[in-house]
């Protein structure tokens, strides 16, 4: 009897453990600190659970757990689309659902305004609850696959369209501004979890499975990690996407530098994630290793906790056969747990918040889907406007007077659609370009429309009419059935990179123009494009994305003078193929990107012009010197000259002409977008901070100040800075990382 009484009470502790009610457990106890949460979750899991984890919406029904996925939201929440990212259950699609569509990110970036960028953000986290926690939805996902801050050193990259543009400090100030609104402003909680991709340099699409974008330490600290590191120290993001290529050689899923440096110095304590598919790529394109079973192994050794990927059996094997322990299992999940965390989702019991989770109640409480709510088509609308530039407006051309037109002839073939990107979702309607001009226009005003795809009869169209507007561009994901297929030498989309940057389209215009002057031409495309002919003849020329649901309403809005435009580029525009480099030469200073290069470019980096006027006044400095700790403040006095009111972009830019090493020509280190009423006159100031001008020394792997002047620059774009003062740095000084 002694010996079997151990066996029964151990037994009868066993049952019950395993019959507390799980609102009890420890772990769903929100007043307990997170890493005692953690340890009491992972001390109840299995092996076999415990890998379940790692996979996208994972479920453990004995622990009431029904945890998040991943969703798209690159501009938008994406619950449908032409990617199809409604989703499946048991194999079956579920039925579409439309979100609040916005330009492409590429569009997005053009605004250069961060409030705006953080309340697109609000929304998006906003209807991913809502989506989340509404019976009638349930989808499967809070942590938002956005942003992009990838940058696009490339015109030719198939996906620039996804980037926030070529500048790091530009793209990481835009990526925190969404990162605060999609996260929200609580402390504690969050209303959805932004996960960065991709993680690092994967702006090459042709080869790159098994590619390797190589570059020197100091370009990585520089330019490609910096929207990263920003997105982790000032967003507050906890969340990221490991890219397909390799870093100098080593893939990016296994890289020492996401511990040694992501980790443990930029503090994602989160999730890290492979990329679809990359574990499988991990062993037949880039040949690291024999089987699924040892590239498991080292992923999660490197410090990936979340697989998008079939991974169960292998990484299952990789335990029993000592590749990895579970120990190794354990630590690995407390990343991807504190994500969950911050959700609310280890709180929750039966689908029921808890009364501390500020974002519980959203999509339970019968509210107007947010969708459908005038709010969100007024959000969108005004970042289409937002992100429109006028590139060029000979003798005011623009605006048009929609009093004074009897005719518009409007042509191109996809002026009466709006076109999704693979990464949108489904908008609630849409209003196409064609629309939006018949909708301006006064009553009377005849608005004729050809598809441009009989050249003859759009010329007689464009002949008939006062003014003719012909859109031309590219298609998103190239118009094409097959993944990795797309006939336009000058499109692209993921997957494939663009062979061309002359836009075919072009051959149209031409034929317009040459039936009717009074031609402006409208450029909806998802990257740059070298339309010199068009430069040197189109009297206006104005350039907007794809994808918004209000694209034809905030087209039409600055085509007929509703509002200014104001929108600049966050890529240079190269005037052809002959000044690009290489594709796979990620060496940016051997000149690509306004920061390296010295080529005439068709538009540069931050260009864009307006409606009216603006001098640039003056460019004072708080003081004439600076400690290497301490701060000045730049402020510029500029007026608005015309007679609109508008938004400036304000641009402020430094100049390294004492350096002991090589640095940009340029660099951005401050933007703001600034309504200026017609006829006054407003200051705008920025911080300064030496710290932020610093250089990476390789060599001791710090980052230099140098005691030097630095010239300081301000103005209108990066071609168009006519104010400058310098500042002094009194003493070098080193900084670790």
């Amino acid at each position: 009897m002694r010996k079997i009484l151990p066996a029964i009470l151990l037994s009868l502790t066993t049952c019950a453990t395993l019959a507390q009610a799980p609102a009890q457990l420890p772990f769903r106890n929100p007043a307990l600190p997170d890493e005692a949460r953690i340890t009491d979750l992972l001390s109840r899991l299995t092996l076999d659970e415990k890998i379940l984890l790692m996979s996208d919406h994972p479920r453990i029904p004995r622990l009431g757990l029904n945890l998040s996925g991943q969703v798209e939201g690159l501009h938008g929440l994406a619950l449908g689309g032409p990617g199809h990212w409604e989703g499946r259950v048991e194999g079956k699609p579920l039925p579409v659902l439309p979100t609040t569509t916005f330009p492409q990110e590429r569009g997005l970036g053009n605004t250069w305004d961060t409030r705006l960028l953080q309340q697109i953000g609000a929304l998006e986290g906003y209807e991913a609850r809502y989506t989340y926690q509404n019976s009638n939805y349930a989808r499967s996902g809070l942590i938002v696959r956005a942003p992009n801050v990838d940058l696009s050193r490339d015109p030719r990259w198939g996906r620039s369209e996804e980037s926030l543009g070529e500048d790091p400090y530009l793209a990481g100030i835009l990526s925190v501004a969404f990162q605060h609104g999609l996260q929200g402003p609580d402390p504690l909680h969050w209303q959805a979890a932004s996960l960065m991709k991709h993680f690092l340099a994967n702006e090459n699409e042709n080869g790159r499975s098994h590619t390797s974008s190589d570059f020197s330490e100091r370009l990585f600290r520089e330019y490609y990690s910096v929207p990263f590191r920003m997105g982790f120290e000032l967003g507050g993001s906890r969340a990221v996407m490991a890219a397909y290529n390799s870093w100098n050689g080593t893939p990016m899923m296994i890289h020492p530098v996401l511990k040694d440096v992501m980790i443990n110095e930029w503090g994602n304590n989160g999730l890290i994630c492979t990329d679809g598919g990359a574990l499988s790529l991990l062993i037949t394109d880039h040949k690291r290793y024999p089987n699924k079973e040892q590239g498991s192994a080292a992923a999660v050794k490197a410090g990936i906790n979340s697989f998008l990927d079939s991974y169960i059996p292998d990484l299952t094997q990789a335990v029993k056969d000592y590749l990895i322990t579970e120990p190794d299992i354990d630590s690995s999940l407390r990343g991807i747990m504190r994500v969950w965390l911050r959700l609310g989702e280890l709180d929750q019991v039966d689908n029921t918040p808890a009364s501390s989770d500020p974002y519980g109640q959203i999509g339970r409480d019968g509210t107007t889907p947010p969708w459908d709510r005038q709010s969100s088509h007024d959000l969108a609308r005004l970042a289409t406007q937002e992100s429109i530039v006028l590139l060029k407006n000979n003798s005011n051309t623009l605006p048009l007077n929609p009093t004074a037109l009897k005719s518009i002839a409007v042509i191109g073939p996809w002026a009466d659609e709006v076109l999704l990107d693979w990464y949108s979702g489904t908008p609630p309607y849409d209003v196409t370009a064609l629309a939006g001009i018949r909708e301006a226009v006064a009553p009377g005003t005849q608005v004729l429309f050809d598809n441009g795809s009989n050249p003859a009869q759009a010329a007689a169209l464009a002949k008939s009419a006062d003014v003719a507007i012909v859109l031309v561009g590219n298609h998103p994901y190239c118009n094409a059935t097959h993944w990795d297929e797309c006939a336009t030498p000058s499109n692209g989309r993921e997957d494939v990179d663009r062979r061309t940057i002359f836009l075919e389209q072009e051959d149209l215009v031409k034929t317009v123009y040459a039936a009717n002057p009074h031609t402006v031409e409208v450029l909806v495309s998802s990257f740059p494009y070298a339309i010199n002919w068009s430069q040197q003849h189109i009297p206006a020329i104005v350039h907007l994305t794809h994808n918004s649901q209000e694209l034809g309403h905030g087209l039409a809005d600055v085509l007929f003078g509703r509002v200014s435009p104001a929108g600049r580029l966050v890529q240079t525009w190269p005037t052809g193929d002959d000044q690009l480099w290489p594709m796979l030469d990620y060496d940016i200073t051997h000149g690509a990107t306004y920061l390296y290069s010295r080529q005439p470019h068709l538009y540069s980096f931050g260009y864009g012009l307006s409606y009216t006027t603006f001098h640039y006044d003056s460019l004072k400095s708080s003081a004439a010197q600076v400690t290497p700790d301490g701060q000045v403040n730049l402020t510029v006095h500029l007026t608005n000259t015309g007679t609109r009111d508008s938004d400036e972009v304000v641009q402020l830019y430094v100049r390294h002409d004492r350096s002991a090493v090589t640095r940009p020509q340029l660099e951005l280190k401050g933007f703001a977008r600034i309504p200026v009423p017609a006829g006054l006159a407003i200051d705008v100031t920025f911080p300064i901070k030496p710290r932020d001008l610093a250089y990476w020394d390789s060599v001791s792997h710090t980052w230099r100040v140098e005691a030097e002047p630095i010239t300081i620059l301000a103005g209108g774009s990066s071609d168009n800075l006519p104010i400058t003062t310098t500042i002094n740095i009194t003493t070098p000084a080193e900084f670790k990382p």
